[in-house]
């Protein structure tokens, strides 16, 4: 299988926004996750620079970093960041697919729950905000915990459209007859 990549695209910089994270507070006991980042896309290449240029200075030279490959199309085996060579690598069985590992030379490890570029603010916001709490869930479990609370709030909002636009009203208790309130069936 071979892969094509177009280097105008990846080697492409302007000036990016400002790096959407959120970092558990400094002197907190350790957990499964330090915090949470919300890239704006899925290109590494281009994406990790922005990271790195805040947790640097932070938490020391970041030299590495894994990702699980399920969610990157393309990963990169080096990125240049501010002077230095960042070193990329990847696992997939060993590696939670929505999670970055850092490792510093003077620091250690991180973990970092990934919010996938195309989640929206709200959901983005809830998961950054869990992923900073000491002692949050696995990065995956965070992620199906949000699925839940999107599809229960979707379903209500169906709901409540389907009853806004004058759909059917439920059939229960208190109206037993399926036919309606008058007991004939409905015409086609």
């Amino acid at each position: 299988m071979t892969a094509t990549i177009d280097r105008t695209i990846i080697n492409e910089r302007g000036p990016l926004p400002p790096t959407r994270l959120s970092l558990a507070p400094e002197g907190t006991a350790p957990g499964l996750l330090d915090g949470a980042w919300w890239p704006r896309s899925r290109d590494l290449f281009r994406e990790l620079p922005a990271l790195l240029d805040v947790l640097d200075s932070r938490w020391g030279r970041i030299t590495r970093v894994t990702v699980n490959p399920a969610h990157w199309p393309v990963i990169p085996r080096k990125v240049p960041v501010a002077g230095h060579t960042m070193h990329v690598g990847w696992f997939i069985e060993e590696q939670d697919p929505h999670q970055l590992l850092l490792l510093s030379w003077t620091g250690g490890r991180w973990d970092l729950l990934i919010i996938p570029p195309e989640t929206g603010a709200a959901a983005a916001a809830r998961l950054m905000s869990a992923a900073a709490v000491p002692g949050a869930l696995t990065a995956s479990a965070l992620m199906a915990s949000e699925d839940t609370t999107r599809d229960a709030s979707e379903t209500v909002s169906r709901e409540e459209q389907w009853e806004a636009e004058g759909g059917a009203a439920f059939v229960g208790a208190g109206n037993p007859d399926p036919t309606g309130p008058s007991g004939s069936a409905p015409r086609m």
